[in-house]
């Protein structure tokens, strides 16, 4: 599944190949760890750039935008949920408000400290 932007990409390379969406000197292309890969990573100044940094981006931003386990998981390619669960870590500001929950009182205004005894 494309969304808009990956459809636009797509349909933009239409009929240069009568084959292939995506070719080189006529040619398919077999992979994506090629010298236009890594001339273009260092063209935009990201040497270090992973396709997999690429996936775990895209696997937060499904998360941030609040897309569900089931989907992420899918629209990821995943069959283990924990492969799903490392490519789609939470934002730090997520897990910061998420933390920030259990210091505010009922009404939100204003952190409340409640202390608990340890019974013995």
């Amino acid at each position: 599944m494309l969304n808009k932007i990956a459809r636009d990409v797509v349909n933009s390379r239409r009929n240069i190949h009568h084959e292939y969406v995506f070719s080189y000197r006529g040619k398919r292309l077999h992979q994506i760890l090629n010298t236009g890969w890594k001339n273009a990573r260092l063209k935009l100044g990201l040497k270090h750039l992973r396709v997999h940094d690429l996936k775990h981006t895209y696997g937060s931003r499904l998360r941030a935008a609040n897309v569900s386990f089931e989907d992420r998981q899918d629209l990821l390619g995943h069959k283990s949920n924990r492969i799903t669960t490392d490519y789609s870590a939470a934002e730090l500001q997520s897990l910061i408000n998420a933390s920030e929950k259990v210091c505010l009182d009922e009404n939100a205004k204003k952190p409340s400290l409640v202390l608990v005894k340890k019974i013995a």
